[in-house]
């Protein structure tokens, strides 16, 4: 067992692992509360490099647009991350990393709420690819590190589940 992942981060991530290269598929990620774990927890798997593509941490708009291409008009009045706003990110950094998919993340931590009241420990979810689909989602605690912790793992879950009910590709991977 890892010192930094929990128990079910590593089960998510060996599955993960496991379908993206049965698949012959690969993932990028974005994330912005998780700070870094999400892809942290991908590449804690021996031969990520078969299928992790990339990942960055957008956390303020300056790298959203930076990176994933997002329109800083898009944050004209900004008062919170919206399902829309993470799925274009989620499209960007997946096109921009060739990636089959992109799993982003971003909310808010803790442990006070947003300036638009937002409260704590609300994280948008994001998936790009074969599937596309966002989810909103409260953990119920103002605990900064837990809820990034607890962030992750969703962000893994939520992979998971979409390349569970993804179709299989068109054609098998070329074998190596």
């Amino acid at each position: 067992m890892s010192t930094f992942l929990t128990a079910e981060q590593e089960a998510l991530a060996e599955e993960i692992a496991t379908l993206l290269s049965e698949r012959g598929e690969t993932v990028a990620v974005s994330e912005g509360t998780a700070g870094g774990l999400v892809s942290a927890a991908l590449l804690w798997v021996a031969g990520a490099s078969r299928y992790y593509r990339g990942g960055a941490v957008l956390y303020t708009l300056a790298s959203r647009v930076a990176f994933a291409g997002a329109s800083p008009a898009r944050y004209e009045n900004y008062r919170g991350t919206t399902p829309d706003m993470l799925a274009e990110i989620a499209e960007g950094i997946r096109t921009r990393l060739d990636a089959t998919w992109c799993i982003a993340e971003t909310g808010l931590a803790g442990p006070t709420p947003g300036r638009s009241g937002t409260p704590p420990g609300r994280t948008t979810l994001a998936v790009a690819g074969p599937i596309t689909r966002t989810e909103v989602v409260e953990t119920g605690t103002t605990d900064r590190g837990e809820n990034m912790v607890l962030f992750t793992t969703l962000a893994l879950r939520f992979l998971r589940d979409a390349l569970r009910e993804a179709p299989a590709p068109a054609s098998p991977p070329a074998s190596a």
